[in-house]
């Protein structure tokens, strides 16, 4: 089986890489914007003639897209997560190689959800920031092509390679860096929010499984467990070995319960002459206090459950965290 994948170079992509390229059945072709790319080629500007015709002269029998960005204004991510889906679309409806598509969404397409439940696929999508609105216009134009196609709509994904910048990377930087200075004290807050956490390897298994399943539309890829955030603070401590106190600041006035607050993480930052101010750092989704996913049909349909626990996943964020300089 020929799969071309596209963003392999990404956090999700490098590990979809590795398990593809794990089964000797699949020959892999890695798609994208940098050097390390087997084929140089960039989505959001590139034309979907140009790609038609490689898909044409590879004729690959899956097409992975784990191409896209969290970061940037409404420009930049509608350009590199809605366009260059488009442009993926497009290049296969005219392509004669008949590909299946595998395309990575996210659990940010759905928005808030309402605390204790479990979000299914047919949960009406409400996103709540630009970055979920251009994830689901992308799932909706996987969906309204005509191709054969899943969109795999990960929750939060954790494990070694988490962005530094992430809510586990800055936590696990602080935790550092308290430890380096020999803090017994580390001071957090936001530590309200509850997310399904499902750990990049078992996000690439799920990839690989759908690649060779004949499932359609939507499917969550979680653990159908929410963890608070603050009891991840508290096992990341515990891997980590540290033996001060986890002290959780106070929520603002005015921000109780599921408001915005509720999605913030705050870590101490460096000390002025007025003393230390900790800023708030939105947590990226956009969804509020609570989400939690419900799997039944990546269990039923790719026959694939989560493996990894969140204590491996944090282990593995520390020991990268531990050997930054």
């Amino acid at each position: 089986m020929r799969v071309l994948l596209i963003g392999a170079n990404g956090y999700l992509g490098r590990y979809v890489a590795d398990r593809l390229l794990a089964d000797p059945a699949v020959q892999l072709t890695a798609l994208g914007r940098g050097d390390d790319a087997d084929v140089r080629f960039d989505l959001a500007s590139g034309s979907p003639g140009a790609l038609t015709r490689f898909l044409d002269a590879v004729h690959p029998g899956v097409v992975v897209n784990c191409a896209g960005t969290t970061r940037g204004g409404a420009r930049d991510l509608t350009r590199h997560n809605t366009v260059a889906v488009a442009t993926v679309c497009e290049s296969l409806r005219r392509s004669s190689c008949g590909a299946r598509l595998v395309h990575l969404g996210c659990a940010s397409e759905y928005g808030p959800s309402q605390p204790g439940s479990s979000t299914a696929e047919d949960a009406v999508p409400r996103p709540g920031g630009p970055y979920g609105v251009s994830k689901l216009a992308a799932t909706e134009l996987v969906l309204g092509s005509g191709l054969d196609a899943v969109v795999l709509r990960v929750f939060s994904p954790v494990g070694p390679g988490t962005p530094a910048g992430s809510p586990l990377g800055r936590l696990a930087e602080a935790m550092r860096r308290a430890m380096q200075a020999g803090d017994n004290e580390l001071k957090l807050g936001g530590l309200g929010v509850q997310r399904d956490f499902v750990d990049v390897r078992d996000v690439a298994r799920a990839v690989h499984a759908a690649s060779l399943s004949a499932a359609q539309g939507v499917v969550n890829i979680g653990t159908g467990h929410a963890v608070r955030l603050r009891e991840a603070a508290a096992l990341l401590a515990r891997v980590a070995g540290f033996g001060g106190s986890l002290h959780e600041l106070d929520t603002p006035p005015g921000y109780a319960g599921g408001g915005p607050a509720a999605a913030r993480l705050a870590i101490p930052g460096p000390a002025s002459e007025h003393g230390t101010v900790p800023p708030a750092y939105p947590y990226p989704d956009g969804c509020g206090s609570w989400q939690q996913a419900d799997v039944r049909t990546a269990r039923d349909r790719l026959g694939w459950r989560p493996r990894i626990g969140l204590e491996e996943s944090l282990a593995d964020i520390w020991m990268e965290a531990a050997c930054r300089i």
